[in-house]
């Protein structure tokens, strides 16, 4: 599939609460972003591949039990990204685009649902999850993930999005397709105007 020529738009990120040196750190990368010309914006990638979704059972930052297939059979718009609670480089970006994304598409029933899965779940507790997407102003339909770290690797691999350690960790977002188990994979750092497109892709049967 051929990337987008869509220039960037720019994500909005809160100014006030906790995390101002992780806001300040994303301003100043969205507005590098923001601001390129089309030809200057960082490049991504796209192909599709078949995902079997694990039978894990996760935690959700309201400290629910869930499990990842009932948060994803049955929804139109499914949306996945990995990330971690005191990420301050490529997290705070990729969350952004959520926030920007659920303004632009709604959020509760009808709106997409978002799937932001720890890759340090050894720390990533219910309470630092609940202020992470509180951080962001996350509405409804935006789930941040948890759970044993066997059931993570188990994801990871399953989105063939596995890394050893959080800090090796690539920006990458998964956009369920129309197809049984088949998902777009985006690599690298992707505008909202781009994961809308790509999405749109996704609908149209390109």
């Amino acid at each position: 599939m051929k990337n987008t020529d869509a220039t960037p738009t720019r994500l909005r990120t809160p100014t006030r609460g906790p995390g101002r040196a992780t806001n300040l750190f994303l301003v100043v990368s969205v507005a590098l972003l923001a601001g390129a010309p089309s030809w200057a914006a960082p490049p991504y990638t796209t192909s599709t591949l078949t995902v079997e979704i694990p039978e894990v059972t996760l935690i959700d930052q309201d400290a629910n039990v869930v499990t990842l297939n009932e948060l994803v059979e049955g929804k139109e718009v499914v949306m996945v990204d990995f990330i971690f609670g005191t990420c301050t480089t490529i997290c705070p970006i990729l969350s952004a685009g959520f926030t920007n994304l659920q303004r632009r598409m709604g959020s509760g029933p009808g709106g997409p649902t978002l799937l932001s899965i720890s890759i340090d779940p050894e720390h990533d507790s219910p309470e630092i999850m609940s202020k992470y997407l509180k951080r962001y102003r996350a509405q409804p339909g935006w789930y941040f993930l948890t759970g044993d770290r066997d059931d993570i690797d188990k994801v990871m691999h399953a989105f063939d999005a596995y890394v050893p350690d959080k800090m090796s960790h690539q920006p990458v977002t998964f956009i369920k397709g129309t197809e049984p188990n088949q998902w777009l994979k985006i690599d690298g750092l992707v505008s909202t105007a781009d994961l809308t497109t790509e999405l749109e892709k996704i609908r149209g049967g390109e």
